[in-house]
């Protein structure tokens, strides 16, 4: 009983390492590590507005509430030390007929508050500069333009991030499984992808990437090689209809990497499928990409994809969700190579052939009757 447990918790370990062993995983994230690359982070500085970008929302609130609290501590300071140089401060005790750069600074505190106003543009009234002193009025005017500037780029960066056609592509799902069985006499694999969104993709193209690891006839071990996958459906791969539910599929002929494959040594593959589909969001007018990934544990062999799209008595068509990633099991080949032999076993029944050992001898004919 020990022994039996322990065997299926070793077994189970396996799998989910296995499982974890994928470049991309369900939702479209790439498991890839960069290491000991040669060129400085400072590249990454200059292309600064990619790099906020692609960082996490924590750290972009980090840097935009640093960037604004830090530009007005900073201009505080410079007020302060404005009206410390001019002696504007109480401490100094200022005549009443003083002017000072900027009324009714009479701290740090204040300093703040005014470089707070100023960059915002709040213009309450009460504080404000004179013309006593020209570095308060060009500090003034460097603080307004800076203001602009991160203003600018912090909230671009925010609605950026908020409109990036990455979310868009959080809205289009893949099946959990994909399926092979026959589809119009063909062996055939069957993926399903729907859109939640009303909103069409416009010039939608699916494609796949087979990834294993390959040896070439030199000696050369390529790990992740690549193999082009076509995917079609009934329309084309081509300007999708993206409306409802799709099932596209991969016909499993001579020229597939799944050709030897068979139900029985599915399990023993070491691949990954990766799947594309890219559209042009119909909103925006931004192009993006979704793609997911099977490895061979989620590939059912000979099952097929539950309906889900029905018609009300109202006329209206219904998409039922429940059935997107149910399978259905059917009567499918355990292999490629075993349908098509029977095929042309049945086109070979259909057809006469000569006997090359077969002569035809014609024999003297003779008559019975006398005359």
């Amino acid at each position: 009983m020990f022994s039996y447990l322990r065997e299926r918790f070793a077994t189970h370990l396996r799998e989910r390492g296995r499982r974890r062993a994928r470049l991309v995983s369900k939702d479209g994230r790439c498991n890839i590590e960069f290491g000991n690359v040669e060129q400085s982070r400072f590249v990454f500085l200059i292309d600064i507005w990619t790099t906020i970008l692609d960082l996490r929302w924590r750290y972009k609130m980090t840097i935009f509430i640093s960037a604004f609290l830090g530009s007005w501590f900073l201009f505080g300071l410079l007020w302060y030390v404005v009206a410390y140089i001019h002696k504007d401060l109480p401490e100094f005790n200022p005549s009443i007929n003083h002017t000072p750069c900027v009324e009714n600074i009479n701290g740090l505190t204040s300093a703040f508050l005014f470089s707070l106003e100023t960059q915002v543009t709040i213009g309450y009234g009460f504080r404000c500069v004179t013309e006593q002193c020209a570095t308060a009025i060009f500090l003034l005017i460097f603080q307004s333009i800076l203001g602009v500037i991160i203003n600018s780029f912090m909230c671009g960066a925010i609605l950026a991030k908020i409109s990036r056609s990455k979310n868009r592509a959080k809205t289009i799902t893949f099946s959990k499984n994909a399926v092979i069985s026959k589809r119009g006499g063909k062996l055939c694999l069957l993926i399903r992808v729907a859109n939640l969104r009303k909103s069409l993709l416009i010039g939608s193209h699916i494609y796949g990437k087979l990834l294993k690891s390959t040896i070439t006839p030199e000696g050369e071990t390529i790990i992740l090689d690549q193999v082009n996958i076509e995917f079609v459906v009934d329309a084309g791969n081509e300007n999708l209809f993206f409306i409802s539910p799709l099932t596209i599929y991969h016909i499993i002929d001579k020229n597939s990497p799944f050709f030897h494959m068979a139900a029985e040594t599915l399990l023993q593959q070491d691949f990954e499928l990766v799947v594309f589909l890219d559209g042009t969001v119909e909103a925006t007018s931004a192009t993006c990409q979704v793609r997911t990934s099977y490895i061979p544990e989620e590939v059912l062999w000979g099952y097929r994809f539950a309906p889900i799209v029905s018609k009300t008595k109202e006329g209206k068509y219904r998409v039922d969700f429940q059935n997107f990633s149910k399978t259905v099991a059917v009567e499918t080949p355990h292999c490629a190579f075993c349908l098509y032999n029977e095929k042309e076993a049945r086109a070979k029944e259909k057809k006469g052939y000569d006997n090359p050992g077969f002569v035809l001898s014609e024999a003297n004919e003779t008559s019975d009757t006398k005359m």
